[in-house]
Order: structure tokens, then sequence, then C-alpha cells
């Protein structure tokens, strides 16, 4: 009986010792699963795709400004955001613009101003103000054409990159209208067909977007609160003709 109870109690204990490995090694898996799903999770996350970058030069003045809309809705501004979107490009947007100048101011604000050598696209939108300040109108012949060969040295020389956008006509808007509506017109039409003809002399896109700003009284909400100068809606309307030409020339 004695000998039967040993044989029992070493056949306990070895079936004990079975099941305490069993049970040891099912337990190890988990943790060592726990260990390896631990290690995935904290490797490095994928970096954001890197985007294209490119260097956009404004000119000109309030026009190029936004002045009285917030900065955000100046032309320069929704087209930087506009074409970030459509290319998934950075755009990093330099300018040279300012509420009140001329030809002549823009010429010497580019020349004391520190730019890139070198720019993927450049807009000129200038002449407002020699006609509204009564400068005479040979003065635009003559400086225009030298703001677009600064322009066109900003591209190294690409006229597929350089834009030139029409005078917006003041004469339709409250402002205006109470000033001479039909002569302001005619005046922008005289700078805006020269702006257009030494464009075309260099292979330059001119945009037109005068027509837009021409429907100021008939659509109120295309004029700022000033009375005078485009609304943001109204450059976002500049925005849809400008585009096209700049997507054009980067994709070639």
């Amino acid at each position: 009986m004695r000998t039967t109870h040993f044989f029992m109690s070493i056949t306990n204990i070895l079936a004990l010792t079975f099941i305490l490995l069993a049970c040891s090694k099912s337990k190890d898996s988990p943790i060592l699963a726990t260990e390896n799903l631990y290690d995935i999770q904290q490797e490095p996350q994928v970096t954001e795709e890197k985007r294209a970058k490119y260097n956009y030069l404004a000119l000109g003045d309030s026009y190029t400004v936004g002045q009285n809309v917030d900065a955000s809705e100046s032309f320069p501004a929704q087209l930087e955001n506009l074409l970030e979107k459509n290319l998934n490009a950075k755009i990093n947007t330099d300018m040279v613009a300012a509420t009140g100048w001329r030809t002549d101011n823009l010429y010497d604000g580019i020349k004391s101003s520190s730019l890139e050598a070198v720019y993927d696209f450049v807009t000129l939108l200038i002449g407002v103000n020699n006609q509204y300040q009564g400068q005479p109108f040979s003065q635009y012949e003559e400086e225009f054409p030298l703001l677009l060969e600064r322009a066109l040295k900003f591209t190294g020389n690409d006229p597929s990159k350089v834009i030139v956008i029409s005078i917006p006509d003041y004469g339709y808007t409250p402002f205006g209208e109470n000033g001479g509506m039909q002569a302001i017109s005619k005046d922008i039409d005289t700078y805006n067909a020269f702006a257009e003809s030494t464009a075309s002399l260099k292979n330059v896109a001119y945009v037109n977007i005068t027509d837009i700003s021409r429907q100021g009284l008939d659509q109120p909400e295309l004029v700022a609160d000033d009375g005078l100068h485009p609304s943001g809606k109204a450059y976002k309307m500049f925005v849809d003709r400008i585009a096209p030409f700049i997507v054009s020339a980067l994709k070639d």
C-alpha cells in the first residue's frame, strides 16, 4: 500500500509539474505579443509628404495690398491659398506694394527691397494712381515697360511666369460715380490698352479683370466698405482668372 501510494504521489507530482509548465508557457506568450505590439506602436510615424515649394512676387499698389479688406482677402493671399490647394504645394509670397503708389514709387520700392534672385511667378498691377493723381500719361508709357522688365528678371526672363493684371475701374464705385465716372473709365481704358500691348510685345500674359470691377454699382458686394476699392469677393473673382495662367506655367 505504501508503494502504491508512493507511485501515485510521483505521478501526481509529474502531472502537476506538467500543468504548471504548460500554464507558464501560455502566460509567457501574451507577454511577448504585447511587447511586440508596443514596439510597433513606438515606431516613428510616417512624415507628411513633401510638397513642392514656389516663390511668388506680387508687385503693385493698393489693389495688390488689398486696401480696406482683411489681409487674407487680398488677391495675392487668395491666390496663394488657391494654388497651395490645387498644386499641393507651399507658396512663399513676397510683396512690394503700397497704397497710393504710382509706377515711379513701385520702381523705387523694388530697388530698395531685399528680394529673392529668382521667383517662380510674378504678378504686376500698377497705374491707377498715375491716373488718379493726374500724372501725364507719358510717365506711364516710360515707366511701365521698365517695371515689366524688372518683373521678367525676377523669373530669369521667363515670360510664361509673369502675369500683367489690368487696372480695375474705380469709376464704377460710389466714390468714382460722384467723381466723373465716364472720364475715369476712358482713362483706365487707355492705361490698360498700353499695358496689354506692352505685355504682348514681351509674350507676357495679360489678364483682364476690369470688367469685374465695372459690376461694382450693380453688385455693391464687389466694393469694399470704403466705397472705392474691391471687396474680398471681387478679389476672389480676380484670382479665378489669374490662377489658370500660373498653374499652366508651373506645370510646364
